[in-house]
């Protein structure tokens, strides 16, 4: 069995990693790895429901989707994740005591009685410190979990905290679980790099056979590939969110606002702008020029490049109302 050793701290990188490893890679396999900030979401969710997306860009946190179902996490620094990569077996996917048993029993060499509970999290005084997930492909499990170690949980608060909006989706949205960090449960201090360490060190002596490497540049290379592809796009991450339609409303000095569109393939279907504003146009033309555009604000802000939204809207600009849509 391998250990791979992975130092990025590149969301998109490590997701793909992850794929790679599963996919192309035929030794069992376990791996140690952190991200910087971002906001990883199950396959089946849908992206905008799962986050305020202005608390996003604003601390510039990455959003990625996975290759596992569940729900959304926030990953920093503070966070280690796992992953192990086994040869599937009969009953053995959601068998999630079998994968988080050598992760609970480092937890108690370090006087914490982790318990699975549930489906899918560990517990520690009743409070999560580890959410897992699992997929199968070609014969092969992956199953990976976070451990909240030191994690930033303003910011975890902050990026899950989904906008108010009215949304109708059939994404599966995430379960919000009262969560705390390892380091606050420790009877004497330590960094997350010696947690790492540590939990490194402890699967490698408890683990028959395990050897440690990192990937070969080969490998590497074809992780970048599939990260380029895949991992580090728009399409995948925002673009396969399932069909939704949401209204959101709000007030200015000029009127009220209210929006009402559905989005299916990450682009615009459907839109219509009601409110008590002026407008020296009718408000069709800017709902038809929308209409087939991502609903991402970049896309969107290119569509209106030569389109003032305050000949429709007066008093209103562009950058208010792409606020509003996105």
């Amino acid at each position: 069995m391998l250990m791979i050793r992975n130092p990025s701290t590149n969301p998109a990188f490590n997701l793909a990693a992850d794929e790679y490893m599963l996919t192309q890679m035929k030794e069992e396999i376990v791996s140690l790895w952190r991200n910087d900030n971002a906001v990883i979401i199950g396959r089946n969710q849908n992206a905008i429901q799962e986050m305020d997306l202005d608390y996003i860009r604003e601390n510039q946190i990455t959003v990625i989707r996975r290759l596992t179902g569940g729900g959304a996490v926030f990953h920093d620094l503070g966070n280690v994740n796992f992953t192990f990569i086994q040869n599937h077996s009969a009953g053995s996917f959601n068998d999630y005591a079998r994968f988080t048993a050598p992760i609970c029993g480092y937890l108690r060499t370090l006087g914490l009685d982790a318990q699975l509970s549930g489906r899918n999290d560990l517990l520690v005084d009743g409070m999560k410190i580890s959410g897992n997930a699992q997929t199968i492909r070609g014969g092969r499990i992956l199953h990976h979990g976070t451990l909240l170690f030191s994690l930033n949980m303003s910011k975890l608060a902050g990026a899950l905290r989904p906008r108010p909006i009215k949304i109708e989706s059939k994404g599966i949205q995430s379960v919000r679980s009262r969560v705390t960090n390892i380091s606050s449960h420790l009877s004497q201090p330590m960094t997350v790099e010696e947690f790492l360490a540590g939990l490194e060190d402890y699967l490698i002596r408890t683990i028959p056979d395990l050897t440690a490497r990192e990937l070969t540049q080969e490998e590497k290379a074809a992780v970048t590939k599939l990260m380029e592809e895949k991992y580090g796009t728009w399409e995948w991450n925002f673009g396969r969110s399932p069909q939704y339609a949401f209204q959101r409303s709000a007030r200015y000095p000029f009127g009220i606002v209210d929006l009402f569109l559905t989005v299916k393939d990450g682009t615009l279907t459907q839109l219509e702008i009601y409110g008590d504003f002026f407008g020296m146009e009718d408000k069709s033309l800017l709902e038809e020029r929308l209409l087939g555009v991502r609903h991402q604000r970049e896309a969107v802000l290119r569509r209106l490049e030569d389109f003032p939204v305050g000949r429709v809207i007066h008093g209103m600009t562009n950058e208010e109302f792409v606020d509003l849509l996105c």
